[in-house]
């Protein structure tokens, strides 16, 4: 598979974990790729597992638990690595088998569900970590094609309207139901697909952040098909 991803100046692609974690994120770069081109059957991995519930976390145990063909055990490996990389960094990595996320359907102007357009937010300096092994992989927009959902005007609009002069200020009522992280696709938007078996880091918004943070969103989930999902 080519590396679509070396001409786009949002990211930084690397060939290594510790050139992974050790990139600085700079200008409009907010994205870095560990590119890589994985050998392992993840398909039998996922068929293997069983889904408890639309999103269930699959432990160590489970994975080692799982009898597997050869090119299964090689997806386990690769698998089993990230999750001992990412630990070691001092993330928390989840492995989670996916049908779907909750949907947010409350309102209809301003959709606040992880299919929107968002940003991660953290009161403390951190990153977001995930990788797609199998199943549909999540977007990035680039920040200049997308607009912050609070600033649209109908839809500011709105949410004043449902504050409705409430005990909080307005902007804090907008922090604290996570408006204000949801942004809205531009008509000549090109999404960035993640593809699968790369390892990403996406800046994420904490007070220390020196680049924008990057604006993703999960993907659309294939029918009849889960995903594979290492996330922190």
């Amino acid at each position: 598979m080519k590396n679509t991803f070396s001409d786009n100046n949002q990211i930084c692609v690397v060939s290594s974990f510790s050139e992974l974690v050790s990139s600085s994120f700079h200008g409009v770069t907010n994205a870095i790729c560990f590119y890589r081109n994985l050998v392992g059957d993840f398909k039998e991995i996922v068929n293997k597992l069983h889904l408890k519930e639309n999103i269930t976390e699959v432990s160590i145990d489970d994975l080692l638990a799982l009898q597997l063909s050869e090119n299964g055990h090689f997806a386990r490996e690769i698998i089993l690595k990230d999750i001992q990389l990412l630990t070691n960094f001092g993330a928390s990595p989840s492995l989670n088998l996916l049908k779907s996320y909750e949907r947010d359907d409350e309102l209809d102007f301003i959709s606040t569900d992880v299919y929107s357009f968002h940003v991660d937010r953290s009161p403390i300096p951190t990153d977001t970590f995930l990788c797609t092994y199998h199943g549909a992989a999540s977007d990035i927009a680039p920040n200049d094609q997308v607009e912050q959902k609070i600033l649209i005007p109908e839809i500011r609009e709105k949410l004043k309207k449902l504050h409705d002069g409430q005990y909080t200020e307005f902007e804090t009522f907008l922090e604290e139901y996570f408006f204000d992280l949801h942004y809205q696709p531009k008509p000549d938007i090109e999404p960035i697909n993640l593809g699968l078996g790369h390892l990403w880091r996406l800046a994420v918004d904490h007070p220390t952040q020196q680049v924008l943070p990057c604006v993703h969103r999960a993907p659309t989930e294939n029918d009849g098909e889960y995903r594979l999902l290492l996330i922190c």
